[in-house]
């Protein structure tokens, strides 16, 4: 099994108070535990799985790498003016990205700094003398944590370096990408026994992962390896649980008050109006780059004419998702089109930033049925998606003609269902639609852009990692 690199810069558990170094695992006092004295009890476990946890609040970022390849490398947004190294982000949405790009290394240390929070506890729970239902809880939420962020990974960059457990720098160096089918085949080993230990969705601890979250992840990560018989398998499983359900109302799940409904699947979890809080900040990072309302928007992920356009006459969905200007404290409106499902009205300026309290769902039941009908090509799920909002179903009259195949169907019901919720790039690549769609766009996109560089730094480090083809 392979394991973490020193070149990926591993070694700090993060966010644990912890530090690193030689002396504080050659030395460290009583009240500064170490990995070897720390990971004893309950309370140890609990402690470092909310830091393990955390680590969403960076891979789910609304700059984060999740958002910039989901959504900004993809047809449904754009960034104008904005905020830090306009040119490093420009070449998300241009398919200019060079080796040297700033983001994409710290996007790289991103995901495998969060890793090794993840990969810690996975190597110390298994000796420690605990409670056995606990320890395969827990061993399940971190296998859950560890695949989802290589499912990420793996669509972002391709062949990688698959590290489960932490190394010496020494070794590290002989651990060199391996073949992205050895990575979903990680993957799949995770998700597979994370299933088994973890509870349905009633039992679980809000916010934790569920049974159902890994086996919706697994059966997205069954897609996009091209099985689509063991993918149906792993989401009827989930539809016939009846753990979840559509909410009757599409614009009732972006209410703040409205967190961690039966349609939820997994949540990252934030609260706002204070400071110290883990508070949201989709709604800041999404507001036009303007200070306006007293907090300066970050201009991210502007909305294209190409998706209002997409939605249907009538589709309320529009509506819920796109805000179309803004007005400022003199009465004056501006209009621009924007992100709308994060908006909090209703959060306190803090320092110029807003703390609003928008959760961020990962993981959702219209996401399941529609994966169902890319599954196995049965509409009827599909069809309740569109039910909810009170469109035409596919099949009957009324329905838009020139979505005239299910694929082209559920290409469309999948990009106005889960419009700027990171999803868009992510599934034109899982269908192969990524270089056709995008390029009649205008994208400069070739079948060797749709991964990103391994950083520069990275190969300096390591000379034997091999870059990706094109750059």
């Amino acid at each position: 099994m392979k394991k973490i690199s020193g070149y990926l810069a591993m070694f700090c558990l993060l966010m644990v108070g912890m530090s690193c170094g030689d002396s504080f695992l050659e030395l460290a006092p009583v009240s500064n535990p170490n990995a070897e004295n720390f990971y004893k009890t309950t309370a140890d476990f609990d402690l470092a799985a909310n830091a393990a946890y955390n680590t969403l609040y960076t891979v789910y970022n609304p700059e984060g790498p999740v958002s910039y390849a989901g959504e900004l490398m993809g047809d449904n947004v754009t960034i104008y003016n904005i905020s830090g190294n306009q040119a490093d982000k420009w070449q998300f949405r241009d398919y200019s990205l060079a080796p040297a790009n700033t983001m994409v290394y710290q996007f790289w240390q991103d995901f495998y700094k969060s890793l090794y929070s993840i990969n810690i506890i996975l190597s110390k729970i298994e000796s420690a003398e605990l409670n056995a239902d606990y320890k395969a809880k827990m061993q399940g939420e971190m296998l859950f944590l560890r695949s989802l962020y290589y499912y990420q990974m793996v669509q972002i960059w391709g062949d990688l370096p698959i590290v489960t457990a932490p190394v010496s720098a020494a070794e590290s160096y002989n651990i060199l990408r391996s073949p992205a089918i050895e990575v979903y085949a990680q993957i799949v080993k995770d998700l597979q026994e994370a299933k088994v230990k973890l509870p349905i969705a009633a039992s679980a601890v809000v916010g934790r992962a569920s049974k159902g979250a890994a086996q919706t992840l697994l059966g997205k990560v069954y897609l996009s390896m091209g099985d689509k018989n063991n993918a149906a398998k792993e989401l009827k499983e989930v539809y016939d649980s009846n753990q979840y359900q559509l909410l009757p109302s599409y614009a009732s799940l972006w209410d703040v008050k409205n967190k961690n409904t039966r349609e939820s699947i997994f949540e990252i979890q934030y609260l706002g109006g204070s400071a110290i809080n883990p508070y949201s900040n989709y709604y800041l990072v999404f507001f036009p780059n303007s200070n306006a309302l007293g907090f300066y928007g970050a201009g991210m992920n502007q909305v294209v004419n190409d998706i209002w356009d997409e939605y249907e006459a009538g589709d309320s969905r529009r509506v819920a998702s796109i805000d179309t200007g803004y007005t400022d404290a003199k009465g004056n409106f501006t209009a621009a089109r924007f992100p709308k499902k994060w908006t909090d009205k209703t959060a306190p300026l803090i320092n110029q930033s807003i703390a609003a309290n928008n959760n961020f769902i990962v993981l959702r039941y219209a996401d399941l049925l529609m994966l169902l009908t890319e599954a196995t090509g049965e509409v009827s799920y599909m069809n309740q998606v569109r039910k909810r909002v009170n469109l035409p179903l596919y099949g009957e009259a009324g329905y838009p003609a020139k979505y005239s195949s299910v694929a082209l169907a559920l290409e469309h019901e999948r990009r106005v269902e889960l419009a700027f919720e990171f999803h868009r790039w992510f599934d034109l690549k899982r269908t192969n639609r990524a270089v056709p769609v995008l390029t009649s766009k205008g994208k400069n996109v070739t079948q060797e852009k749709l991964v990103l560089p391994i950083p520069n730094i990275v190969r300096d480090q390591n000379n034997k990692i091999t870059q990706n083809t094109g750059y």
